[in-house]
């Protein structure tokens, strides 16, 4: 898949633990020159912001939010993008925490002006 993220609005299709993003926190990528970076904000999360690169269809990138709590959280992120039979866009992740202890999987999709 060659499909540029930018410009591209995504969200998880699942809740995470709680004070981590969730379903209601929306990425906006951007992307040139295989650089990609984000800002993200919903949920628990306040503000965040991801930074990386990619190659192909492989996403490697670093990440930090604040949370409502007031905490700061880093980590550690591999995606890969897929396209999606209706032609969205899909992140599937694997993340580790750098900032504490924690790591899991989890799936972003692009989101469209006719979403819920």
């Amino acid at each position: 898949m060659t499909r540029s993220l930018d410009g591209l609005v995504l969200a998880p299709v699942a809740d995470q633990a709680p004070g981590q993003v969730g379903t209601r926190t929306r990425f906006a990528y951007h992307e040139r020159d295989g650089e990609v970076w984000a800002e993200y904000a919903g949920g628990d999360v306040v503000r965040g912001h991801l930074v990386g690169t990619r190659a192909g269809d492989l996403l490697d990138f670093r990440y930090v939010q604040l949370k409502t709590d007031g905490t700061t959280s880093s980590g550690h992120c591999l995606s890969r993008v897929v396209e999606l039979p209706d032609g969205r866009v899909r992140l599937e992740e694997d993340w580790r925490w750098e900032s504490q202890a924690g790591a899991g999987t989890s799936v972003v999709e692009q989101v469209t002006e006719h979403a819920p």
